[in-house]
């Protein structure tokens, strides 16, 4: 039974949603006038003819109890759940105390993190994959709220909203997907776009999903569309999409002219059904409001509009010196090892026991842990690896279980869990080998991003482990490295080790931190006698602290991961061969990079040899060398050189491989050449 009409909703709520719906509109016509003044509002997507269902959405959201992802069109949608004209024009201006980023991201991206308004990507749609990570932490935490999420009808397209719906359903989840359906993606009209003509149709076949359809220019059918919803969500826990018709009234944004694709009888029929003078006829039409009492209403709009826009005008503009706060987080600190090392005496254990029984005591430490990822919780079976195995059985299903066979699922669910309390830690295997990950490079991109973008709102506290490199024969999608291309993008810590205790000690490390690490495992080590060692049961390594693993004074070989072994016999070789003793640098820490022990090291060798598994080119020690040759090129006295995999993809045949991989053969000819230089 239908809650809203024109007839029964009281005088006061129908006054209320008319002000806002013309606050609304007056804000969404004069944001394009900022931009021509040079203001700001550079980036503006007009939501005129999305009015009733975004009036809905911000009225039926609870704050502090609901989370809701808006998307950039959704400026009513957030006016109406509680923002000021002052906050919306704040963000359009990019003003530093706008509420969303202050100023850090793009206009129209609008939030309130404090309210658990969430701060979104301008990749329209991925927010989809946060809200099911916050609806997987209220059922587990028996929170009553629900977490609404919202974008155009194009954005189903996208496969991360397709794994997003398919993932809600699946677990039964309480997540409201609000798709506000206007015919066009930009230029390109429904039809070029999805198989159906109503999107919500192509999840028709999903076991427990709801399908709620409303005109969205209407207000009445909209708030009776969400409030079915939202109660239904509340009460089943389980997902629903509302699919919202609507019509765009103006252009996509300002930087589309919708005349060159729409004709003049579309633009007609699309001005025709104006949402906002639909309901003020209605409301003169059913005798609730009198055309005075309108016109008051509306003046008092335009009044609020007057004073905000001062007031966001004379508002300051973002600090450029605080450009690198919020990058990255404090980390956790090490106490008890300051400098990662330890004298333990005792049994040796290999790499992958040693990944595993931290896991286990760090679960045991933080109950608000989490861990998931492909075959991660089969039985005794954990993962490829068995690198969590025996993690359900003492931790539970809930805490420690399988996830589909969808990389950005496994990420974005992540960064989505741990927005719904600061103390919750989630361990993640992005991909049952590093090489399988890319599909998940966009959901990294966001948790890389997301501490900067949202002004140190909010940071996906998240370890990210990767079974990485080669060295087994496995060739293609099963032995590539991926820390060059990764390393590139701020925000997330990268950590490489090559021994088991600094395995456990940086794995510990990253999940007591806040922030997002790369937890990178080289998978020959896992069983490795070489890799194995004594480790201490609460050992710590710190972030940005290299180990220098063998000392010397003729040559700094700067190295990490499987090449750490071959350069540490490859030192030993010239050693015994009295051709020179060698520094060898285990770097374990990629990002942040311990540049003290680096410069130290080659201020005393003056000459650097830097070895990776990963190609040379584009590698990540052609960054090494270069931040080594500007800043220490007075200390040298040769070249650099570098020593990594050949320029081709990965060789599956064992023959293949060697002629690909650096080996201690290549390691050997190349720190002689340079030592005679």
């Amino acid at each position: 039974m239908n809650k809203f009409d024109i007839k029964s909703t009281d005088k006061e709520t129908l006054k209320k949603w008319f002000h806002l719906m013309t606050l609304g509109r007056a804000i969404d016509e004069k944001a394009p006038a900022y931009l021509l003044q040079s203001l700001g509002w550079s980036y503006h997507a007009p939501y005129a003819g999305h009015d009733g269902i975004q009036l809905a959405m911000g009225q039926v959201f609870r704050k502090n109890m609901d989370f809701m992802f808006p998307y950039y069109r959704d400026m009513l949608t957030v006016l109406s759940a509680g923002l000021t004209a002052e906050e919306i024009i704040l963000n359009g201006l990019s003003k530093a105390t706008d509420p969303a980023s202050g100023g850090r991201h793009m206009s129209n991206h609008f939030a309130k993190p404090e309210w658990n308004i969430q701060n979104v990507s301008s990749a329209t749609g991925n927010h989809d994959l946060h809200a099911v990570g916050v609806a997987r932490a209220m059922v587990y935490y028996g929170h009553k709220g629900v977490v609404i999420t919202s974008h155009g009808e194009a954005s189903t397209s996208e496969g991360y909203v397709y794994e997003a719906i398919n993932g809600a359903s699946k677990e039964q989840l309480p997540v409201i997907f609000v798709i506000q359906d206007n015919g066009y993606g930009i230029s390109v009209p429904k039809k070029d776009q999805t198989a159906n003509r109503k999107v919500a149709a192509n999840f028709t076949g999903f076991k427990n999903l709801k399908i709620i359809y409303c005109n969205g220019k209407d207000v009445f059918d909209s708030m009776n569309a969400m409030t079915e919803a939202h109660e239904y969500a509340v009460r089943t826990h389980c997902p629903v999409i509302v699919h919202a018709n609507c019509v765009r009234i103006g252009s996509h944004s300002n930087s589309d002219k919708h005349v060159l694709y729409r004709d003049e009888e579309e633009l007609s029929y699309v001005k025709a059904a104006d949402p906002l003078h639909k309901f003020h006829r209605l409301l003169i039409r059913y005798n609730r409001f009198t055309e005075e009492e309108l016109v008051k209403i509306q003046e008092e709009s335009k009044k609020e509009l007057s004073a905000a826009h001062k007031k966001a005008i004379a508002a300051p503009d973002p600090d450029p010196s605080t450009v690198f706060d919020f990058v990255m987080p404090e980390p956790y600190k090490a106490e008890k090892y300051p400098d990662g090392t330890h004298q333990k005496e005792g049994e040796k254990v290999n790499l992958v026991t040693a990944i595993n029984e931290t896991l286990k005591a760090e679960f045991r430490y933080n109950p608000d842990t989490f861990l998931w990822g492909q075959d991660v919780a089969n039985k005794e079976k954990g993962g490829v690896f068995n690198v969590t195995k025996g993690m359900q059985q003492e931790f539970g299903i809930s805490r420690v279980f399988n996830a589909p066979i969808a990389e950005d699922f496994i990420v974005g669910t992540a960064n989505g869990m741990s927005r719904f309390d600061p103390k919750i830690r989630i361990v993640i295997e992005g991909a049952e080998f590093a090489d399988y990950f890319w599909p998940a490079i966009e959901q990294y991109v966001e948790c890389t991003h997301d501490y900067w973008r949202s002004n140190g709102q909010f940071v996906p506290n998240v370890t990210l482990r990767l079974a990485s490199g080669g060295y087994i024969g496995g060739g293609i999608y099963h032995s590539q490295n991926l820390e060059g291309a990764l390393s590139t993008l701020p925000g997330a810590r990268i950590v490489y080790p090559s021994f088991a205790d600094d395995a456990a000690g940086l794995l510990r490390t990253s999940m007591r931190s806040k922030g997002f690490t790369l937890f990178l495992e080289p998978k020959a080590l896992y069983n490795s006698l070489d890799a194995a060692c004594v480790v201490p049961d609460d050992f710590e390594v710190p972030f940005g602290k290299a180990r220098i693993r063998r000392s010397g004074s003729d040559l700094t070989i700067i190295t990490y991961g499987n090449t750490t072994h071959l350069c540490l016999k490859v030192a030993e070789r010239l050693a015994n061969d009295k051709v020179a003793n060698c520094e060898v640098i285990d770097l374990r820490s990629l990002i942040p990079l311990d540049k003290e022990t680096i410069f130290e090291s080659v201020k005393k060798t003056s000459k650097v040899l830097i070895v990776h598994e990963d190609k040379v080119f584009s590698g990540f020690g052609a960054e090494l060398a270069a931040t080594i040759g500007t800043e220490l090129f007075q200390h040298l006295d040769a070249p650099i050189q570098r020593v990594g995999s050949v320029f081709t993809p990965v060789g599956f045949h064992p023959v293949l491989e060697k002629a690909i991989l650096p080996d201690a053969d290549r390691i050997y000819k190349a720190a002689s050449d340079l030592l005679a230089y």
